[in-house]
């Protein structure tokens, strides 16, 4: 009996030895796979992991096209603040290009638009940059008509965040 206590207390050493380097093996592996699981695409999409910051994108372009995609004939001005306020970029370019235009025709037409988001799906997010696909639904009312016209819309949004507000840089009509 003491001979084989006399052999596991030999071999402590090495059998503590070894489970630590099993545990070591392990752990090493445990954090190789986490790795790789944090770095697959949907894990870094914040879209499908962070319900709070997809909110928020979705409020806040929702908001902005909204405001943007509304325009009175007669009170223009709250369209421009919103779309200095919002837009940037391309979809500030194509934005203006349309406004002019608008402007020209409206005021005969005594056109009056009216926007409302029906529902906004982020498909990408990270901290800084958002793609959307947005429904919207557009009425447009001209003195001369009884009953306004409604239309639907899909867009393809892009989004960036500047200066802690999400600004609108891309729309694209679908």
């Amino acid at each position: 009996m003491t001979s084989v206590r006399t052999r596991l207390s030999a071999l402590r050493p090495y059998l503590v030895s070894a489970l630590l380097v099993a545990l070591t093996v392990v752990g090493l592996v445990g954090a190789w796979r986490g790795y790789e699981l944090r770095s697959t695409p949907a894990a870094q999409n914040l879209a499908v992991v962070d319900t709070t910051a997809t909110a928020e994108v979705q409020s806040e372009v929702s908001q902005a096209l909204t405001r943007v995609l509304s325009y009175s004939y007669d009170d223009p001005e709250p369209t421009e603040q919103a779309a200095d306020e919002v837009l940037s970029g391309q979809a500030r370019e194509e934005y203006d290009t349309l406004f002019a235009s608008l402007q020209e025709r409206a005021p005969g037409q005594q056109l009056v638009l009216t926007a409302q988001v029906q529902t906004a799906a982020v498909k990408e997010l990270t901290a800084d940059t958002a793609r959307l696909l947005v429904f919207l639904d557009q009425s447009s009312q001209r003195a001369d008509d009884d009953e306004a016209s409604v239309s639907a819309a899909q867009l393809a949004v892009e989004a960036e965040r500047v200066d802690g507000a999400w600004k609108v840089t891309g729309l694209t009509p679908l």
